[in-house]
């Protein structure tokens, strides 16, 4: 007897948690918004910016379909991912691909009607993941890189959907920060998962725990020194007319360093957007960022 598809199984498919990632997106937003020489306003601001990040949402859950219809067998004798609506079977394979396209189409279809610009870089992700869950994600080190990729693009997506410039240094900080996130989640499914169960991802068989420690290790450091720098470099602080930016530094670097013990010490390091939206120093320590960013910008 077939299993009938309801609305929580489509929903789960599109994993709706893993949205928390697109608010990369409002970097540009924010920092352009007090930048007075960008000449944003709030009201055309957010008139783009909460299009595109809706967008991002459909086509990244489109991407995750896909993912999970490639793996479905592999997904099938995992202990967590075959609960998954379309490895479990409450999704048959003709309706996730038309889910699949829908979603796809759909997001191609808003970016387009949003910026040309916007449109390109949209399909450029959705290209890079495709290539990404057709081979790439099994070769190790590449995997990563793509993955922190896919956050430099989303970065550039909300500046190039609201026309304005993103500093260099924030991408690089973009792209270091994701590259460490996903080398921690590579180091928990390395320690977490048995011999047997490598098959899941094949680039695992060529990671070794040690060599993902130092990679940690460097990433995490790199974080800190290029947020710092971007904090202190003289085009921002001409640009905010301020330094004060250089407060929210030990914000950044606790927020490395609580990552860094619940991935080590708590082993919890494979769920980022998890992490983000469930422990509450992180949560308090976002907040806080964001509150004391406002501040500096109102108060300067």
């Amino acid at each position: 007897m077939k299993k009938k598809t309801t609305i929580f199984d489509i929903i789960k498919a599109m994993r709706p948690r893993q949205w928390t990632k697109n608010a990369v997106l409002l970097a540009a937003f924010i920092f352009a918004f007090w930048d007075k020489s960008q000449g944003l306003t709030l009201q055309i601001g957010l008139i783009r910016i909460i299009p595109a990040v809706l967008i991002f949402c459909l086509v990244s859950s489109g991407i995750y379909i896909i993912n999970d219809i490639r793996d479905i067998e592999s997904d099938r004798i995992h202990p967590n991912k075959r609960y998954r609506p379309i490895a479990a079977g409450n999704i048959p394979i003709k309706t996730a691909w038309l889910m699949a396209a829908i979603l796809l189409i759909g997001g191609l279809i808003g970016a387009w009607f949003l910026s040309v610009p916007f449109f390109i870089v949209v399909s450029i992700y959705i290209i890079m993941q495709i290539i990404y869950s057709a081979g790439l994600k099994h070769v190790a080190l590449v995997d990563v890189f793509v993955i922190a990729t896919g956050f430099v693009l989303r970065a550039i997506a909300g500046a190039v959907v609201l026309n304005v410039k993103i500093s260099p240094w924030l991408l690089i900080c973009t792209f270091i920060l994701a590259l460490f996130l996903a080398l921690c989640k590579r180091r928990h499914e390395i320690i977490s998962l048995k011999s047997d169960d490598a098959t899941q991802r094949k680039s695992l068989n060529s990671y070794d725990a040690r060599l993902l420690d130092q990679l940690i290790s460097i990433s995490a450091g790199a974080t800190i020194v290029f947020y710092s720098i971007y904090t202190l470099w003289p085009d921002t602080v001409d640009k905010f007319g301020t330094n004060a930016l250089s407060f929210t530094i030990p914000f950044v670097i606790f927020g490395i360093f609580r990552y860094l013990d619940l991935a080590y010490r708590q082993e919890k390091g494979d769920r980022p957007d998890k992490i983000l939206l469930t422990d509450i120093p992180i949560m308090a320590t976002v907040a806080l960022y964001g509150i004391t960013v406002i501040a500096i910008f109102i108060l300067k």
